[in-house]
């Protein structure tokens, strides 16, 4: 599986280095990971496709809780290390973009901090990508980045938009040069109109961990494909 990468190297290289770095290593799973087993198990979605899987702080517990997901990133040190982690799995494991996946085969879709990368554009574009991806009726849980987050370190604010999301590009640090969007709460709703709700939209605040200051913010909810998706 491969071949949605074009025009990614320069960002699959720098999630290389930060994986290959330690990023995210022994750091617990977010909360939202414990809503989507649930939910998955109250609605009897038992495999399913997480976009942006990383090196597994999130995938792995819902992996171990049962789910049987198809996982994919754009970096091959983060699908390499999951390959090590659970070789009896490796082939669970994809460096793949949703581009490159069939529409409307999961009974669960699952993104956490993935479709904020990109301008305002991008992102939405990569998230309706993902969401077209679900089965009529299965599930899309989301945790994207929240307006109100305190962003840091330097960055310019690029555009601020009408319903309140804003785009920045940073001037330093691991993601310095990318253009990384924040939503707002609208914004999010909108994405998902005409969906049922299974997960209330809610913030997920979270102080960073000294000298780095301030808080960042996410949104988190789960939502229910329609039963037709025409």
């Amino acid at each position: 599986m491969a071949s949605g990468l074009e025009g990614l190297s320069a960002t699959a290289a720098v999630w290389d280095a930060e994986y290959a770095a330690g990023r995210y290593e022994g750091e617990p799973p977010v909360g939202l990971v414990d809503d989507i087993v649930a939910a998955a198990r109250v609605d009897g979605a038992g495999s399913g496709l997480y976009v942006g899987c990383g090196s597994g702080r999130n995938v792995l517990p819902m992996i171990a809780a049962g789910l049987d997901l198809t996982c994919i990133d754009i970096s091959g040190a983060a699908i390499d290390r999951l390959r090590r982690k659970l070789p009896g799995k490796a082939a669970q494991f994809h460096v793949a973009t949703v581009a490159d996946l069939p529409a409307g085969q999961w009974p669960l879709v699952i993104g956490i901090q993935v479709f904020q990368h990109g301008d305002r554009e991008t992102a939405h574009d990569n998230l309706r990508a993902a969401r077209d991806k679900v089965a009529p009726g299965g599930l899309f849980a989301l945790r994207v980045n929240a307006v109100g987050t305190d962003v840091w370190p330097a960055h310019d604010v690029v555009r601020r938009h009408a319903d309140g999301g804003c785009t920045v590009r940073y001037l330093a640090g691991p993601k310095s040069g990318e253009l990384i969007h924040f939503y707002s709460r609208d914004e999010v709703l909108a994405r998902f109109a005409g969906w049922g709700e299974v997960l209330a939209l809610r913030i997920a605040r979270m102080a960073r961990k000294p000298p780095e200051p301030g808080e960042w913010w996410q949104w988190e909810g789960i939502w229910r494909a329609p039963a037709s998706l025409g």
